[in-house]
């Protein structure tokens, strides 16, 4: 019986072990799973802003790039790519932006994460409703 004495206290650290590595372990899950999902807001942001910017008639100012650019950023990442060409024409048109967004999972390991997202914008639709209004 001697023997046995302390191994329900080596058991009981074993446990407490293992639950602390889990939770460490969800919690490095969750960084990223977060990451993720700001990486794809930003990314989709980008592309709404950017694509009525590709029409020029619609009023807008500056690039489709730049306001791409803009709403990836304070989105809180980094734009990789947009492409969206700007066109006078009246066909739809789809915006295709990706953001990047790099995280230090636990301050320990760092990963990058990108997202890309597309938006359409159709003058017609835009005109042909605004012309409706009373």
């Amino acid at each position: 019986m001697r023997s046995e004495r302390g191994s329900a206290a080596i058991a009981a650290v074993g446990v407490v072990v293992l639950g602390l590595v889990l939770m460490v372990g969800l919690a490095g899950i969750g960084q990223v799973v977060l990451a993720r999902e700001k990486v794809v807001a930003a990314a989709e942001a980008g592309a709404l802003a950017a694509a009525p910017v590709t029409f020029r008639p619609f009023g807008t100012t500056g690039s489709p790039s730049a306001e791409a650019d803009r709403l990836v950023r304070a989105n809180g990442a980094v734009l990789v790519r947009c492409y969206c060409r700007s066109d006078p024409g009246y066909s739809p048109r789809t915006a295709i932006v990706t953001a990047r967004l790099k995280l230090a999972v636990l301050g320990i390991r760092e990963v990058t994460l990108e997202a890309t997202a597309a938006a359409e914008f159709s003058p017609v639709a835009v005109l042909v409703e605004a012309g409706s209004r009373p």
